[in-house]
């Protein structure tokens, strides 16, 4: 049983330390809850602190099971998508791109999102439960061509974990907790409260003040 988000950043850089001050790492955090996390990891390693502006694609009459996943400029999907209607993936992209063009503007304002091509990423969540979400977000990275993904997990179910490894694209997966008695992310944490747009936006301008270039 984990405390909260910050006592797992902790614990993952720990796991993370032969990166710290590496001038050629990146946190990418997955917001909201992923961002709490990648921060303490960031802040301990001394390595910026970016995240991925993605959001899932749920599937219709089940919102919370993630068929694909869209960003600004791309979109992924799943063999969950086989079935699904294109005119309601078409609908729910250009949805959820107004919202990420919203979220944009909130989490960068003036600033200029890191380009990953040729860093070792260091994706981060608060934990996963199926792995869609962020098989998506892998997949959507990897696209940007870094030299290395690593994932870093507080806690994930053995069958996400399985998924995440078979990926060619990860080169190391660290989980700090593999239950097989797992219902959802939040059962492992005793403080698990939801994470809104100000505390990103405020952890993201405090990443980037703390952080000094090796």
């Amino acid at each position: 049983m984990f405390t909260n988000r910050e006592d797992t950043g902790s614990l993952l850089a720990e796991k993370l330390i032969k990166f710290s001050n590496n001038k050629d790492a990146v946190i990418v955090a997955i917001p909201r809850g992923g961002v709490p996390v990648g921060y303490v990891v960031a802040k301990k390693l001394n390595l910026p602190l970016e995240i991925v502006l993605s959001k899932k694609i749920g599937y219709p009459s089940h919102k919370e099971y993630a068929i694909g996943a869209v960003t600004l400029k791309s979109r992924i999907l799943s063999d969950a998508a086989i079935n699904v209607s294109k005119i309601y993936i078409e609908e729910e992209t250009e949805r959820i791109r107004e919202i990420l063009k919203q979220r944009y503007k909130w989490y960068y304002d003036n600033k200029v999102p890191l380009k990953l091509k040729d860093l070792i990423v260091i994706i981060v969540d608060d934990g996963v439960a199926t792995g869609n979400t962020i098989i998506s977000s892998i997949k959507l990275i990897q696209q940007e061509q870094p030299s290395q993904i690593i994932v870093a997990l507080p806690v994930a179910p053995p069958s996400a974990i399985k998924k995440i490894k078979e990926l060619s694209s990860v080169t190391e997966t660290i989980c700090l907790l593999i239950p097989r008695d797992f219902r959802a992310v939040g059962q492992f944490y005793r403080d698990f409260n939801q994470v809104n747009d100000e505390v990103v936006i405020e952890l993201l301008r405090e990443a980037n003040v703390n952080y000094s270039n090796p």
